[in-house]
């Protein structure tokens, strides 16, 4: 009775907002949302689900003839995505889709790739271990040829050996956890740095260009805080240093005041935090208002462009002035690279409306990739091929932005690069933390 429940509420929602976008009632008693090969779904300007343009009618490939490899169709190539869509990290789902689906539009408006489509079936986690199992599992039954884009440590932890016992690649995860980099793992792709890498840039420029001593950590307390954390305290070991004091919070939580009073303990002359946008940002705002005024620093997963327009909802513009985010992507701004000039196009002609940002430009780079993998196969694409040609052959270059692979090492990339909000409330990259407003 109540997956009729929820299959009646889905289909009157679609009569509501006048589309026909494909709303499917799973058998787990979850909702999902097929996206159409065009890039017509169910995505308002801003990148968001919303309904369907309204010349999408009859514009899916679902009667397509399966080739007999799993989400690959005479004309098609279907992919899934189980990611956050609603919750306190819901920006970061919406975004690494948004970034997906350009770069698939973009391919799909040349005639696609071999002549399929690429399409993307994408289901809510709400950044929650649990859902992403169970939205895992599912997309599996649906018969997608890979999983793109997850977000989030703790429910790539839950989702992992699901598709790793399928064979089914996980390609691109929104998260630098350690644990995804282990060679072992023959089906997962990461696109970007670590964590470790991360918090290792983060230590080195505190102590190397600032000189500073007392440097305190606060993290979100799950896998992903705990990946941060200890990415955090081995640079600082490796420099015969320690944190002076640890603050934590539950995950999709804001309950940040007891870890930020902990963290005053040490007094600090620098924070880094591993946390979302939004307990980072109510994180930074209560210790302006307390009187605490240390470096912040925190890193790429915070979802950058969410962190600034946080703080400036909250009418604190100046809370974030100062605040470090080491990114894993090239300045999303930066149009004198070819990669980024592509990214603008794609965006534009895929979400007019859209602003570019980190997360979105990320979430265009695994679509990329993803394409690139799929042409070197050829018309004969299957798993096998598609993780094959990305560990074993030659670096892909997307436009300029090299990524790559070897038999032992899953990760693309190792860049890491250094921002800064500054008064303006806008990100500045920089290359040492002496050039900030602060």
């Amino acid at each position: 009775m109540r997956h009729v429940t929820r299959l009646w509420a889905a289909l009157i929602i679609a009569l509501a907002i006048g589309g026909v976008a494909i709303v499917v009632a799973t058998s787990t008693g979850g909702l999902s949302w097929f996206d159409n090969a065009d890039g017509e779904l169910a995505t308002n300007q801003d990148g968001t689900p919303g309904q369907l343009a309204p010349d999408a009618a009859g514009g899916s490939n679902l009667e397509s003839v399966p080739s007999g490899e799993p989400g690959v169709f005479d004309d098609y190539i279907l992919f899934g995505q189980s990611a956050a869509f609603s919750g306190p990290a819901n920006e970061l789902g919406i975004n690494m889709r948004l970034g997906i689906k350009a770069a698939f539009q973009e391919v799909n408006q040349r005639g696609g790739v071999n002549g399929r489509q690429l399409e993307l079936k994408f289901m809510d986690d709400a950044y929650e271990p649990e859902a992403a199992i169970t939205n895992t599992k599912q997309l599996i039954e649906d018969g997608v040829f890979a999983l793109i884009g997850a977000v989030g440590t703790p429910t790539s932890r839950s989702a992992t050996p699901v598709a790793a016992e399928e064979g089914i690649p996980y390609v691109a995860p929104f998260t630098g956890a350690a644990f995804l980099r282990d060679p072992e793992w023959q089906n997962i792709v990461n696109l970007r740095a670590s964590y470790n890498q991360e918090t290792e840039e983060m230590v080195e420029r505190l102590t190397e260009d600032l000189g500073i001593e007392r440097i305190a950590v606060m993290y979100q307390d799950d896998s992903y805080g705990r990946a941060g954390y200890s990415g955090a305290t081995s640079a600082l070991a490796r420099r015969g240093m320690e944190p002076v004091s640890v603050g934590l919070y539950p995950r999709n939580t804001l309950a940040v005041k007891t870890g930020l009073l902990d963290l005053r303990k040490g007094n600090p002359e620098a924070v880094i935090i591993i946390g979302a946008y939004q307990p980072v940002a109510a994180l930074i705002s209560w210790a302006r208002f307390i009187g605490m005024d240390p470096i912040f620093m925190t890193v790429s997963f915070v979802g950058s462009n969410a962190l600034a327009e946080e703080l400036v909802s909250m009418e604190l513009r100046s809370a974030g002035t100062g605040v470090f985010v080491t990114q894993v992507v090239p300045f999303p701004s930066d149009t004198s690279l070819p990669i980024v000039q592509s990214y603008h196009r794609a965006l534009s002609d895929f979400a007019p409306a859209a602003e570019p940002g980190f997360v979105s430009f990320e979430g265009y780079l695994a679509g990329r990739l993803a394409i690139a993998a799929l042409e070197r196969c050829g018309r004969d694409v299957t798993r096998t091929c598609f993780l094959d040609i990305i560990r074993n052959e030659e670096p892909f270059d997307l436009d300029g932005f090299e990524i790559r692979y070897g038999l032992d090492d899953n990760q693309g990339s190792d860049a890491v690069f250094l921002t800064v909000i500054g008064r303006d409330g806008a990100y500045h990259p920089i290359s040492t933390l002496l050039e900030s407003e602060r």
